[in-house]
């Protein structure tokens, strides 16, 4: 092979294949400069080496912070999902669930808007939670396998709220033991990047599930009496 027959790739496998080079050929090694990542000027390859090593050193820490915040805030979100539970199993009169959950939600996770309707909970027939319930409105919680989340789309659920949302989560509730939704849960926020299509949904179908297991009490007693 000429030495105009050489390519990059050549001396690269020459030396994946001779790892012991610059170990015969230390002469070699600590004449080599390279260019310099962020300056123009050329350093030696081990000064090039260990600035390398730097950077993934501030890589690794970079990412370690982010799981520690990221653990923080999970941590306060089960803090505040097991306070939200907890009321919801201290409350003694069922009747007040549907509010609990809508002032609970406010308050602990700080949402600007939230609406609950329910339908085919004999204790709340006649309550606010069960008006503006159609065919329409039940079709679409059936349809929902798993929580909505993103922008506005003319979603008729998102009427109930006060205000109109810059991005929503619209959740199907279902009481422990039934398999068709029983009501619907929509959380509005202010914030368009709050819910978006690529979010997952683990948590909001945790609250969907808990807030549907609190509801299924109405769904055998009589109202209580305040």
């Amino acid at each position: 092979m000429t030495q105009d027959a050489f390519t990059a790739q050549d001396v690269a496998d020459y030396l994946s294949r001779n790892p012991d080079f610059f170990e015969t050929h230390a002469d070699v090694f600590a004449s080599l400069s390279v260019p310099h990542p962020h300056q123009a000027r050329a350093i030696s390859l081990g000064e090039r080496q260990i600035l390398t090593l730097r950077a993934r050193v501030k890589e690794h820490e970079h990412r370690l912070m982010q799981l520690l915040h990221n653990a923080g805030g999970n941590e306060r979100i089960n803090q505040s999902l097991m306070q939200w539970c907890a009321r919801m199993l201290a409350e003694p009169d069922a009747s007040r669930i549907p509010a609990h959950i809508i002032r609970s939600l406010s308050d602990q996770f700080d949402l600007s808007a939230i609406a609950l309707r329910v339908w085919d909970l004999p204790a709340l027939a006649d309550s606010e939670f069960a008006q503006d319930v159609d065919a329409g409105i039940r079709a679409y919680a059936e349809s929902l396998a798993q929580p909505y989340c993103g922008p506005l789309k003319d979603q008729e659920p998102a009427r109930w709220l006060a205000s109109e949302p810059a991005s929503l989560a619209i959740l199907p509730l279902r009481t422990l033991n039934g398999a068709a939704p029983v009501g619907l849960l929509v959380l509005g926020s202010d914030d368009a990047g709050r819910f978006t299509p690529d979010m997952g949904t683990a948590f909001l179908s945790l609250i969907a599930s808990l807030a549907g297991a609190a509801l299924g009490r109405l769904a055998r007693t009589a109202p209580e009496a305040a």
